[in-house]
């Protein structure tokens, strides 16, 4: 409930949806909705559909049916660059950064989508490692430089719906912690979050709801306060 008692509005509320890329129709009828200020996961095995469905949010398959409101506006028919300007932001599992350039150069060439971008001090500050790197190529980061420096872009653009894939993703234990306080600052932001992990034991505390995705359908929903008795379960459904 927000400050009012009214309850928070849906930035995302995805029904029927349905991907493709060419021929191959992954995605059979996708529904969920994700609610201002939330953190949810899309949890699933490699290949259920998880990544597939944040690149369906932004228009980056090779079609898409359904519907995807995005703060109650339509996006089914939008090209990415104008979903982007509706205040969403990808951190892609690959991260996607300029190697050529500098740390600092890759922070300072993105547009901004929303009025509440973070400025480089405010990055660097919850990013300390990037500071100290600033004047590095893209070429000479480690694995967990090159993550923190993919989310550092997304919240220079001011986007307020971010979605996170496998931002954990083989990175060593210390950067995994500082990535998990930095969900839990942005949350306290009031961002909205979509992670997709694999790694569970980092996203259970995190999220306010875990979706089950299986062969490109949602199989369940599990709230946090059902968590703790159902993780037997969750990790019979991961293969853990």
């Amino acid at each position: 409930m927000t400050d009012a008692g009214v309850p928070p509005a849906e930035v995302l509320h995805v029904t029927g949806l349905h991907a493709f890329y060419g021929e191959s129709h992954i995605l059979h009828g996708i529904d969920f909705h994700v609610k201002a200020g939330e953190v949810v996961t899309l949890l699933g095995r490699n290949g259920s559909g998880r990544t597939t469905t944040l690149k369906a949010i932004l228009g980056l398959v090779s079609r898409r049916t359904g519907s995807i409101l995005i703060n109650g506006r339509e996006a089914i028919g939008l090209p990415s660059h104008l979903i982007a300007r509706l205040g969403v932001g990808y951190c892609p599992e690959e991260r996607g950064i300029f190697a050529s350039l500098s740390a600092e150069e890759n922070l300072t060439l993105l547009p901004k989508v929303g009025s509440h971008g973070m400025g480089l001090e405010e990055i660097y500050g919850m990013f300390p490692g990037l500071n100290e790197r600033r004047k590095s190529p893209g070429t000479r980061l480690s694995g967990g430089e090159q993550q923190m420096l993919a989310m550092a872009r997304v919240l220079r653009t001011g986007s307020s719906l971010l979605l996170l894939d496998e931002i954990t993703e083989g990175l060593a234990p210390v950067i995994v912690q500082t990535l998990g306080r930095v969900v839990r600052r942005l949350r306290e932001r009031g961002l909205t979050m979509i992670l997709v992990e694999q790694n569970f034991r980092f996203a259970a505390p995190l999220a306010d709801r875990h979706y089950l995705i299986e062969r490109g359908r949602i199989t369940d929903m599990i709230p946090k306060d059902e968590l703790e008795r159902r993780v037997p379960e969750i990790h019979g459904f991961l293969g853990v």
